[in-house]
C-alpha cells in the first residue's frame, strides 16, 4: 500500500488494489468515535450505452437507479439494509449521474458491516417476479417527483441545453422506461459495471489501513473484470437546443433556471482545479455576498432560493443559476450583462482573495465530515485526481483562470431560460 502525508491538512491516505482488482482507499482520523464506509461503481444514469468488448448495449432509462434498489436483495431471501441496521450501522445509497454509491456509518461492528457491504454489492439477484414489484414501487416514486416544480425545471433547462444527451432523462427513468427493465438486463448491467477494476472502496475514520485493505482482500474473491466504454452521443457544446421554456405548475411564485453548457474538462488534476475555479467564480459573480445578489435582492427581483452551481457529468459540462422571481426575464438579462462585465473587467482583487480564503476554508472544514471525504475522494478516484489537494490547488488558482472559466462556462449568448410559472400565469409571446 502507499501513503500520502498532507503536510498542510495533517492528513493522511493509504491506497491499495487487492488482488482481485479493487482500489482500497483508507484516510484514518484517529480518535474518531465513528467510521464510515463507501463502495462505489462508476456508473450512473447516464450511462445508458456501452461496449464490453466488441458488443455495444443500448439499456432504458433508469437501469442504473433500478439496480441500486435492487443489489439489497440476497439469495437466501433476506435484505442487507435491515441486516446492517440491526448491527449498529446507518446504511443507505444513492445513483447520480455518473455514480452509484453503498455505504454506511457504524460506531461498532465494523468489520462485520463491511463485510456484509462487499457481500451483498457483488452478489447479484434478480427474479422477474421481484423486478415486477420493484417497478411499481419506482413507478410511484417517479410520479410524485415528476410533481415537484424544482425537478420539472431542472430536466426541463437540460432538456432545453441537450439535442439527445442521456442527462436530459432523469436518472431514475420514466414509468415507461422502467417498464422495459428485466431480471437479465439487471445481471448484464451488474456484469459490466459492478466488477473491481470500475469501483472503489473508500473508508475513513479510526481504522488500520492494513486491517481494511486486508479485509477486503479476503473477502472479494472475483475477477477484475474491464472497465466499459461509454456512448453519450455526438458532442452538444454551443447553442442550447431551445433559448427558453416554460411551463404552469402549482407554485407560489416563478421558478427559473438560466445558464448554458460547456466542453468538460479531461479527466486528472486539471479537472478539480477546474471544479474549484468555478467555485470561487460563481461566489464572486453571483454569490451571497456579491454586488449583483444584493442588488437584486433589495429590488426584490430574488429570494435565499437563489443559487448558482456547475455540474460536470457524463462527457459535458453545464452551468445553471437558479432560484424564485417574480420576473425571471429581468433576473437572466442582469445575470447575462454582469457575466459580460465580469470577462471584460475581471474579478475585484478584495472579491477574489475573500472568496478564495472562504472556500479554502470551506474545504478545511469538510475534512471533519467523514462522509464527505469519502464520497469526494471515490469521486476523485474516477476522475483521476486527489480531493484531499483541495485547499492547496485552491491557493494557487489565479483571477486569470476565474475570467477565463466565465468566458467559456457562461457565454452571455448562449444562456437558456426555463420558467415554470403559477398555474394562469405563464408568459404569452
Amino acid at each position: 500500500m502507499k501513503t500520502a502525508d498532507y503536510v498542510s491538512t495533517g492528513e493522511r491516505r493509504v491506497t491499495g488494489i487487492t488482488a482481485s482488482g479493487l482500489p482500497v482507499i483508507v484516510v484514518p482520523k484517529l480518535e474518531y468515535t465513528k467510521s464510515f464506509a463507501f463502495l462505489a461503481t462508476d456508473y450512473g444514469g447516464a450511462d445508458r450505452r456501452f461496449r464490453i468488448g466488441r458488443k455495444w448495449c443500448d439499456t432504458p432509462a433508469g437501469v442504473a437507479h433500478f439496480l441500486e434498489h435492487k443489489m439489497f436483495d440476497q439469495p437466501d431471501g433476506t435484505n442487507a439494509l435491515p441486516v446492517l441496521s440491526s448491527m449498529g450501522a446507518s446504511p443507505n445509497a444513492f445513483t447520480s449521474t455518473d455514480i452509484t454509491a453503498y455505504h454506511f456509518e457504524c460506531a461498532d461492528n465494523f468489520d462485520e458491516d463491511l463485510k456484509l457491504l462487499i457481500d451483498f454489492v457483488f452478489t447479484p439477484y434478480y427474479t422477474e417476479e421481484s423486478v415486477a414489484k420493484e417497478q411499481g414501487i419506482i413507478g410511484q416514486e417517479i410520479r410524485m417527483t415528476e410533481d415537484n416544480p424544482w425537478f420539472a425545471l431542472y430536466y426541463d433547462f437540460l432538456k432545453a441545453l441537450y439535442r439527445a444527451h442521456p442527462l436530459r432523462d432523469s436518472v431514475a427513468g420514466t414509468v415507461e422506461s422502467i417498464s422495459h427493465i428485466t431480471a437479465q438486463t439487471l445481471y448484464d448491467c451488474h456484469a459490466a459495471f459492478y466488477v473491481p477494476r470500475n469501483m472503489v472502496l473508500c473508508v475513513a475514520g479510526d481504522q488500520d489501513p492494513e486491517h481494511v485493505f486486508d479485509l477486503a482482500q479476503r473477502e472479494l474473491q472475483h475477477d477484475s473484470g474491464e472497465k466499459p466504454e461509454r456512448d453519450y452521443g455526438p458532442d452538444e457544446a454551443g447553442m442550447p437546443v431551445r433559448m427558453r421554456t416554460e411551463r404552469t405548475m402549482e407554485v407560489g411564485l416563478p421558478l427559473f433556471m438560466t445558464g448554458c453548457k460547456s466542453a468538460a474538462p479531461a479527466c486528472g488534476d486539471g479537472y478539480l482545479r477546474r471544479l474549484l475555479t468555478s467555485e470561487i467564480a460563481l461566489e464572486i459573480l453571483c454569490g451571497k455576498s456579491s454586488p449583483l445578489y444584493l442588488e437584486l435582492y433589495a429590488k426584490g427581483l430574488i429570494n435565499q432560493s437563489f443559487s448558482a452551481e456547475y455540474e460536470i457529468s457524463a462527457g459535458t459540462a453545464h452551468s445553471a443559476v437558479s432560484g424564485e422571481s417574480r420576473d425571471p426575464e429581468a433576473v437572466a438579462g442582469r445575470l447575462r450583462e454582469e457575466t459580460a462585465r465580469f470577462i471584460a473587467d475581471g474579478p475585484a482583487e478584495g472579491d477574489f482573495a475573500r472568496v478564495r480564503k472562504a472556500l479554502t476554508g470551506a474545504k478545511l472544514r469538510e475534512l471533519d465530515s467523514l462522509e464527505t471525504i469519502c464520497y469526494s475522494t471515490a469521486k476523485g478516484y474516477f476522475k483521476g485526481y486527489d480531493y484531499l489537494t483541495s485547499s492547496e490547488v485552491l491557493r494557487q488558482i489565479t483571477p486569470e483562470e476565474t475570467v477565463e472559466f466565465v468566458r467559456t462556462a457562461l457565454d452571455p449568448d448562449q444562456f437558456a431560460l426555463s420558467v415554470v410559472s403559477p398555474a394562469g400565469q405563464e408568459r404569452h409571446e
